[in-house]
């Protein structure tokens, strides 16, 4: 499969393709990695990209196919985080000068269960300040462009996870691994109303949610 096609493609059949041996982990990554590099200093979809890591993520991945290991459902697919997200061992800014050299020490609970599923993250998408305004920038990394109209917000508090989705990477088109913030209105909403991408979610079944998964 080309690169646009891999990019493109469904995580879930992304996930068939990967455990029947048509496609490698590695190439995966790698496509999704190039088509950051390509059209991310347009858009900074991406704050944070953790290259290596899912190269080396992707290359043991690929491994477990070959020899027959026990995969998990998303085995192989590359997932990216919104920068609220804490991620062991991986700047988690949460858009704030206040937290502009945060490293946590654990992953959040979502994040876990991405990794044992078999997902490779590939990097954080860029938030607004705690999450909470309905347009994506902040003081560290700047303000996040709408891939179809570049003079143009893609919204918030997820515009670095639209901007990313819409410009057909990763390969996650339902946003794997976008945790919603509080203000879960502006997940689900106006990234879509700025045209970029719309999503779909829903809070916790009841209680208060774990902050460790926020």
């Amino acid at each position: 499969m080309t690169v646009p096609e891999l990019s493109w493609t469904s995580a879930r059949d992304l996930a068939g393709l990967i455990r029947r041996g048509e496609v490698s982990p590695v190439d995966v990554v790698e496509a999704v990695l190039d088509r950051i590099d390509r059209i991310n200093p347009a858009i900074n979809a991406y704050c944070t990209v953790t290259a290596e890591q899912a190269r080396e993520a992707a290359r043991g991945a690929e491994q477990a196919v070959a020899r027959g290991a026990v995969l998990g459902p998303l085995h192989g697919v590359p997932f990216s985080l919104k920068d609220l997200t804490p991620t062991r061992g991986i700047r988690t800014t949460m858009g704030s000068k206040i937290f502009e050299h945060q490293v946590p020490e654990e992953d959040a609970i979502l994040v876990g269960r991405l990794r044992d599923a078999g997902a490779i993250l590939l990097g954080k998408t860029n938030t607004p300040e705690f999450g909470c305004k309905p347009f994506t920038d902040n003081r560290i990394f700047g303000a996040t462009r709408n891939p179809w109209a570049r003079d143009r917000s893609a919204g918030g508090s997820s515009g670095g996870a639209a901007a990313a989705v819409a410009a057909g990477r990763p390969a996650h088109r339902a946003a794997l691994g976008h945790a919603p913030p509080d203000v879960r209105v502006q997940l689900q909403r106006v990234p879509g109303h700025h045209g970029a991408v719309r999503f779909y979610g829903r809070g916790a079944a009841g209680g208060a949610p774990d902050r460790r998964g926020l």
